[in-house]
Parts: C-alpha cells; structure tokens; sequence
C-alpha cells in the first residue's frame, strides 16, 4: 500500500522557521504527491498549499508571501518551508498524494493517500 510520511515538525518561536517534508513509500509514477494541509486545535482540516495542474501553487490567504510548497522532479516528495511562523501556525500538517492518469496506473485512478501528520507548535 501507498503510505506517506511527513516530517519535519517540532516547537518553534514566533519568527522561526521549519521546512516540512512528506515522502511516498513507493517509488512509482502512478503516484503524485500534490497538497499540505492543516488542522488546528479546536478548527476543521485546511488547505494550506497545493501544487497546481500547472507546476504553480495555491496558497491559503494566511500563509501567503511565508510558505513555499514544491517537490522533487519525480513527484513523489513534498516540501513545505515556513518561515516567519505565527501561533496561529499551531497545527498538525499533512500531505496528501493522488492517483496520476499517468497511462499504466489504472490501479491508481481515483485513490487520495494521506499522512499521519506532523506536529508544528508555535510559541509567542
């Protein structure tokens, strides 16, 4: 099965800067990790970052301008740096990975893995 680990989260200070990594336990190209998301304390799951259709990136409004979301050229890794992290950053973060329509991946169409999550506490 597709798992995905994402790690890279810890206590920092308000200022302080974390970069978030989520890797896919297989190595095959039916498998496109694309999305980070976040749940805060108390708060329903969000979408922080995205990869778009084409290589750009969406972005929630309140992470605009400190976050930067990419992958390697295999797209089977994600990346989230932060930087000028707020309290309000407070949030377990989590990827997830799509099927591609990548011919060969029949098996794939339609699936949405996620990760456990990782744990990013931000200190005032």
């Amino acid at each position: 099965q597709v798992q995905l680990v994402e790690s890279g989260g810890g206590l920092v200070q308000a200022g302080g800067s974390l970069r978030l990594s989520c890797a896919a336990s297989r190595d095959t190209i039916c498998i496109s990790v694309m999305d980070w998301y976040r749940q805060p304390p108390g708060k329903e799951r969000e979408l922080v970052a995205r990869i778009t259709s084409d290589a750009g990136a969406d972005y929630a409004d309140s992470v605009k301008g400190r976050f930067t979301i990419s992958r390697d050229n295999a797209k089977r890794t994600l990346y989230l740096q932060m930087n000028n992290l707020k309290p309000e950053d407070t949030a377990v973060y989590y990827c997830n990975a799509k099927g591609t329509d990548v011919f060969g991946c029949r098996n794939y169409r339609g699936m949405s893995y996620w990760g456990k999550g990782t744990q990013v506490t931000v200190s005032s």
